[in-house]
C-alpha cells in the first residue's frame, strides 16, 4: 500500500512552478512562482473535486519557495473549508509505515523522490550492516531492517530528524535493538568511525543551488564519497546521490569516478538512479531530472 505520493511536479505535468504532493486525505500545495498563488483556490477546489481520491484537506506550503520579497506577503494555511484536528499524520509507501507532518516536516513533509530506490536498497539489505547517512526520518533505514539488514545504523546533523527515525522505527514492526543513531555531522561521523560497512547510503542535501556555487559543490560530494568508499567492507555497496539541480549525471558521474580514483579501490556501477514515475521530466525541460544517483 502507498498513501503517499506527488499528484503534479511542476513543469513534468505541465504546472511550472507548482508541486501538489499527497498525503492520505490531504494534499499539499507548494508554489515556486509567483503566478500559481494567483489560482490557488481554483486549485483546491479542482482537488477537493478530483474522483477516486477522496481528499478532504487542502494545504498550502510555499512561503519558504517563492521568491523572498514576494514570500513577505503570503501565509501558510489550509486553503480547504475543512482542517484536520492535527497535522501529524502516519502514511503508508509500500507497506511501510512513516510519521509525516506536512506542516513542520522538510519539503511538504516527506521525500518522495526516493521511494524506488529506497525499495531497491531493501533489496541488498538482507543480512548486512547498513549505514545510512543524511537520513532525516530514515527511509532508507527502515527499508533496510524490513529487508532481514542485521545492524542499522542512522546518521544526520539535525537532532529533529534523529528524533524522526526514533518514531518510525516504533511505527513498523522491526527490532529497534538492530537499529541505532547518531546526531552527528556525516563527514566527521565517518572520518571518526573505525567502523566499515556492508551497505553504506550517501543521500546529502542539496550542496548547490546555484551555476557559482557549483566547483564549491563538486569539491563536497568527492570529499563525502572518498569518506564512504573508505568505510565499505569489500564487496559493498554504495548507494551514492545527487539533488542539486546544477550538478547534471555526467558531472556527477565523473565526481564519483574521482572519488574512486582517489581511493583506489575496484568500482563497479550496478544501478544509475533517478527520481519516481510520479516525478515525470518534460523532454524539453531537462532540469527538472534533478534527482541523481549510483549503485
Amino acid at each position: 500500500k502507498t498513501h503517499c505520493y506527488r499528484l503534479v511536479n511542476g513543469e513534468g505535468d505541465g504546472f511550472s512552478g507548482l508541486i501538489i504532493d499527497v498525503y492520505g486525505d490531504t494534499a499539499v500545495l507548494q508554489a515556486h512562482s509567483i503566478g500559481m498563488p494567483l489560482h490557488k483556490e481554483e486549485l483546491c477546489a479542482a482537488l477537493l473535486e478530483l474522483p477516486n481520491l477522496n481528499l478532504k484537506f487542502v494545504y498550502d506550503k510555499s512561503k519558504n519557495t517563492l521568491p523572498e520579497k514576494y514570500a513577505q506577503g503570503v501565509t501558510e494555511s489550509f486553503l480547504s473549508p475543512n482542517t484536520p484536528e492535527k497535522t501529524a499524520l502516519t502514511v503508508q509507501e509500500n507497506g511501510v509505515n512513516f510519521c509525516v507532518d506536512y506542516v513542520l516536516g522538510q519539503k511538504t513533509g516527506f521525500f518522495l523522490d526516493q521511494r524506488t530506490n529506497r525499495e531497491l536498497l531493501g533489496t541488498y539489505s538482507k543480512d548486512k550492516t547498513v549505514l545510512n547517512t543524511f537520513c532525516y526520518s530514515g527511509g532508507f533505514s527502515l527499508y533496510a531492517l524490513l529487508n532481514g539488514a542485521k545492524r542499522v545504523i542512522s546518521v544526520d546533523a539535525s537532532q529533529k530528524a534523529t528524533d524522526l527515525v526514533g518514531k518510525n522505527i516504533l511505527a513498523n514492526p522491526v527490532d529497534a535493538s538492530r537499529h541505532e543513531t547518531h546526531t552527528a555531522d556525516v563527514l566527521k561521523f565517518l572520518q571518526a568511525s573505525s567502523e566499515t560497512y556492508d551497505v553504506i547510503v550517501l543521500d546529502p542535501p542539496a550542496y548547490a543551488k546555484s551555476i557559482n556555487k557549483r566547483h564549491q559543490a563538486v569539491q563536497g560530494y568527492k570529499r563525502l564519497n572518498i569518506a564512504g568508499l573508505e568505510k565499505l567492507n569489500k564487496g559493498g555497496i554504495l548507494f551514492t546521490f545527487s539533488c542539486s539541480q546544477v550538478v547534471d549525471k555526467q558531472l556527477f558521474y565523473d565526481t564519483i569516478a574521482a572519488a574512486a580514483i582517489e581511493t583506489g579501490k575496484k568500482v563497479r556501477v550496478l544501478h544509475h538512479l533517478s527520481q519516481p514515475a510520479d516525478h515525470p521530466i518534460s523532454i524539453y525541460h531537462q532540469e527538472g531530472s534533478y534527482l541523481k544517483g549510483l549503485v
